[in-house]
């Protein structure tokens, strides 16, 4: 029963605490806002000043301004978060491009290699397949057409 008494009395003060609490207005809040834009730090004399101007007590300026800060704080945050993603988005989609620009070149270079190695044989004057016949047969013609001699250097990682 005490309890419930506690809590009666309790309750009673606090609606007549929060009938004392002065909402501010859509004007108040609007100087307030042109005020923190210029200044996310009140001095006191600027406080002072504020709440005689809005006609409000010093304290609820600053904790307007503080609850005010809080939110700048978190919005700033949020919006770093935002950049933050997009550019990890962006680098996630150039590291999936270049790793399959990587798989095409890692393809390419090794039918090169392979061509490498069929021109070797053939220069060596021995095949083993018909596959390896034809790949002659083109770099011979090749080779006749442009009368260039080329030597690689090359080493072949199987």
């Amino acid at each position: 029963m005490n309890n419930f008494l506690h809590s009666q009395y309790l309750h009673k003060h606090q609606s007549i605490l929060n009938h004392n609490k002065k909402r501010l207005t859509q004007e108040q809040v609007k100087r307030l806002e042109a005020s923190f834009d210029s200044t996310k730090k009140l001095e006191l004399d600027q406080k002072l000043q504020l709440a005689k101007e809005l006609g409000v007590h010093p304290r609820q300026i600053a904790i307007w301004y503080q609850n005010r800060r809080a939110r700048w704080k978190n919005q700033s945050l949020e919006l770093d978060y935002t950049t933050l993603q997009l550019k990890l988005d962006t680098t996630l989609a150039e590291k999936k491009q270049i790793e399959k620009e990587n798989e095409r070149l890692k393809i390419e270079l090794k039918k090169v290699n392979e061509m490498l190695i069929a021109i070797k044989q053939c220069e060596e004057g021995g095949s083993s397949s018909f596959q390896e016949d034809v790949s002659c047969s083109f770099v011979n013609n090749n080779n006749n057409n442009n009368n260039n001699n080329c030597e690689s250097n090359l080493v072949l990682d199987d």
